[in-house]
């Protein structure tokens, strides 16, 4: 992921290596419904709005996806 101008991270998710961890960005001149940014280390990227966003940090407060990490 080469086009990381202008985000502002807030957290990388492994960073144990040096293999292109995911990371969580803020665009703040993305349109309000793209506006969280999730990479992963594939070059794949998710872009949602901060109220979807603040719904999946709500379920993973919850629990509700702690299955998908034993998995």
């Amino acid at each position: 992921m080469n086009e990381i101008t202008g985000l502002e991270p807030l957290a990388t998710f492994c960073g144990k290596c040096d293999c292109g961890c995911p990371q969580l960005f803020v665009d703040p001149a993305a349109p309000a419904e793209r506006r969280v940014l999730l990479t992963d280390d594939f070059g794949q990227r998710v872009q949602m709005s901060v109220d979807q966003f603040a719904s999946l940090v709500e379920e993973a407060k919850a629990g509700n996806l702690d299955g998908i990490a034993t998995a």
